[in-house]
């Protein structure tokens, strides 16, 4: 149950809409965190909770494989750093670049953008609202193939700006 869990919340949270203009988002150390999660219409915990249980199994070795890719669990979800060159580029790549995951921006009125994406075992379309160069969050409905079984889901993210000292956290090449 907990790989199906993470394996959505990583395919959801990774995919959102990471395309920014420059003035849109601050370069650093942001939290991304997940809420209203739903697999099949069933409800499930929260991410906080999800990482908490996960963040006490995982291996060193497994904490350094997710690091290598530039994902940090800590706090109350999942931590990224972003460089000032990526905030000034037209994507910003919080998901990992070798994950076969497209992203589109399919419609952009001010602070809200819908998208859709598709991943090897995800698809789906959303919705970001930029609410400052230091919050927005994101609705995200799609199917996930996480074991073999077709499954629909949906999720809230909400991605807040941490710092510019990203610490520890690496930020993705």
């Amino acid at each position: 149950m907990n790989v199906r869990l993470l394996s959505l919340a990583m395919v959801a949270g990774l995919s959102l809409p990471m395309v920014a203009q420059a003035q849109m988002l601050q370069p650093g150390l942001w939290e991304l965190t997940s809420s209203n999660m739903k697999v099949d219409n069933q409800n499930l915990p929260d991410l906080q909770l999800i990482l908490g249980q996960l963040g006490s199994q995982l291996t060193p070795a497994q904490k350094a494989a997710l690091e290598k890719q530039g994902i940090t669990l800590g706090g109350k979800g999942i931590r990224a750093c972003l460089t000032p060159a990526q905030v000034q580029s037209d994507t910003i790549p919080l998901q990992d670049p070798q994950s076969g995951c497209q992203q589109q921006i399919t419609e952009r009125n001010g602070n809200q953008w819908k998208f859709r994406f598709s991943c090897p075992k995800a698809q789906g379309t959303g919705v970001a609202n930029f609410l400052s160069d230091r919050e927005f969050r994101t609705t995200v409905n799609g199917t996930f193939n996480a074991t073999g079984i077709q499954q629909a889901g949906s999720m809230e993210t909400r991605a807040v700006w941490l710092g510019q000292d990203c610490g520890t956290v690496k930020p993705r090449a």
